[in-house]
């Protein structure tokens, strides 16, 4: 269908929207159903049907979608709401290239009426746990089983365990790029560094320390396969390896699942982005610029890590307050007057 043909109904153009989204990344696309799924149950309530075609759709619709998010998902979960109206909005900008948007407004006034609505958004300080380092130390110092049949399995997870949280640690990845690794990018744990595709398809080195490549180093060889993700499933109901062992790969809920089980056995509340945080906590503390941690991390913008980051440089800051700020004692010496001898009068007793 042509720009100059009848504008398709909603969901017609959901399909063809959904093709051209073929080279986007897995997370991508997933964030964008979810999101579009939203903005449909949005429309429907507000009475309008996906058979209606896409150039009925009102010219305030962004804004709507987003305070109906606001008013589902509370103002505690904006970041959520954001992630779902850049999918509409992503849907918008493909509906302007077909010539297939609304005829009420073009979406530059779709977009100006959102930002009126939204703001410009502010990131909450991320509150991580400081002993987050606790779930590393809780993996490391459980008993590892003795080695028989029977412990097989329990003896791997609890291998898995300590190499997924040290890599978390270490690196400060993505739960979804540490689901992703393969054994090869990091050649069985020998090379210190691996080249991963991160969020929007971006390429970036992430880092290892040595204890956490002793770490993965000792899983794979109790391992003793040649599957080729570097972090694999071990129940009993994961069936027969397909594909290299792909159809055992962690998925993110397993990375989830295993931080926040530490997290409980040591009494805090963490998750896997907390790991980020944390990271980004150490290092910008230690002397770090904040575009070594855009890289190191992974941001596609300075602005990210500077607005979600920057208020960890508070003990720098207190030091360069402490070192650079001088007494009004201090002042009064370099003007060459001792501060403990009486000042002129001068009127400024407020006498007469």
């Amino acid at each position: 269908m042509s720009s100059m043909d009848e504008p398709p109904s909603i969901a017609a153009a959901y399909a063809a929207f959904w093709e051209t989204l073929v080279g986007k990344s897995p997370h991508t696309v997933h964030t964008y159903r979810t999101g579009l799924t939203r903005f449909a149950e949005h429309l429907v309530e507000r009475g309008l049907p996906l058979t209606s075609p896409t150039d009925d759709l009102p010219g305030d619709v962004l804004e709507r979608f987003y305070t109906w998010l606001v008013r589902r998902y509370g103002r505690a979960n904006r970041p959520t709401c954001t992630t779902y109206v850049a999918a509409a909005r992503a849907f918008f900008r493909f509906l302007e290239r077909r010539g297939w948007g609304p005829r009420a407004a073009h979406l530059e006034r779709l977009q100006l009426g959102l930002r009126d609505v939204a703001g410009r958004g502010s990131y909450k300080t991320p509150r991580v746990d400081p002993a987050l380092p606790l779930l590393v130390a809780a993996a490391d110092e459980r008993a590892l089983p003795a080695a028989s049949p029977a412990t097989a399995n329990l003896r791997l997870e609890l291998l898995r365990d300590r190499a997924l949280l040290r890599t978390l640690f270490c690196t400060g990845m993505r739960r979804a790029e540490v689901a992703s690794l393969n054994r090869a990018d990091l050649a069985n744990g020998r090379l210190d560094q691996a080249i991963i595709t991160g969020k929007g398809d971006k390429e970036r080195t992430v880092f290892f320390d040595e204890p956490t490549l002793a770490a993965i180093r000792a899983y794979l060889q109790e391992r003793a396969d040649g599957f080729t993700p570097l972090f694999i499933r071990h129940d009993r109901a994961r069936g027969k390896p397909r594909f290299g062992g792909e159809n055992y790969r962690i998925t993110t809920q397993t990375v989830f699942d295993t931080v926040k089980r530490y997290a409980r056995a040591v009494g805090i509340d963490a998750s896997p982005h907390d790991f980020r945080h944390e990271k980004a906590t150490v290092l910008l503390n230690n002397g770090a610029s904040l575009s070594e941690v855009q890289d190191i991390l992974g941001h596609a913008s300075p602005e990210t890590t500077k607005k979600i980051y920057a208020h960890y440089e508070t003990a720098r800051l207190r030091d360069a307050f402490d070192r650079f700020s001088a007494s009004p004692e201090d002042l009064v010496r370099r003007l060459g007057r001792d501060p403990r001898s009486p000042m002129p009068r001068n009127g400024i007793d407020g006498g007469e």
